[in-house]
């Protein structure tokens, strides 16, 4: 997508940033879903565990160009983000959605012109309980991401950032 740094080139012009850590590099255990293969942000993180009350309540507020970045505990057993809920955060202006765990009606969210991350694909739903935590350090693929933070994703990797960077 034009106007998005590649992340192979973020990380040869900031290798100090990679070498302080203000700069991490996520593991490469992600999928990639939806149209939009590069996308990067401001983050806001969720923690949540096979319920995504709160995932939907943050895609329902304006995106503004922001990466949902949402814990799930590396659950396997439901998926926290759906059809439904990829209409959502396309339609709500949201650059992008991390998932650190599975989604579901992945042919729709394919569909849609936004770029998801996820471990894997799982048919079943979600609980709608409301448990979890908004704002909070999270800790996914190997490293801790906090809320307001950068994320630059693309068909290379997941990086973090404490502050937006350039090349």
């Amino acid at each position: 997508m034009a106007g998005l740094l590649a992340t192979a080139e973020l990380c040869d012009t900031n290798a100090g940033l990679l070498a302080s850590g203000e700069l991490r590099v996520l593991q490469p255990v992600f999928r990639a879903y939806g149209q939009r293969q590069a996308f990067s942000g401001p983050v806001m993180t969720l923690k949540v565990f096979e319920d995504n009350s709160l995932v939907r309540e943050a895609l329902e507020t304006r995106g503004d160009g922001r990466v949902l970045v949402v814990d799930g505990g590396g659950s396997m057993r439901c998926g926290l983000v759906g059809g439904n809920l990829g209409l959502l955060a396309h339609n709500m202006g949201w650059a992008g959605i991390v998932v650190n765990g599975c989604i579901r009606d992945v042919d729709e969210i394919n569909g849609y012109d936004i770029g998801v991350r996820a471990l894997a694909s799982h048919p079943v739903k979600s609980n709608k309980r409301g448990i979890g935590e908004r704002h909070v350090p999270v800790h996914v693929a190997g490293t801790l991401i906090r809320d307001g933070e950068w994320l630059y994703a693309d068909s290379d990797g997941i990086l973090v950032s404490s502050c937006e960077i350039s090349v």
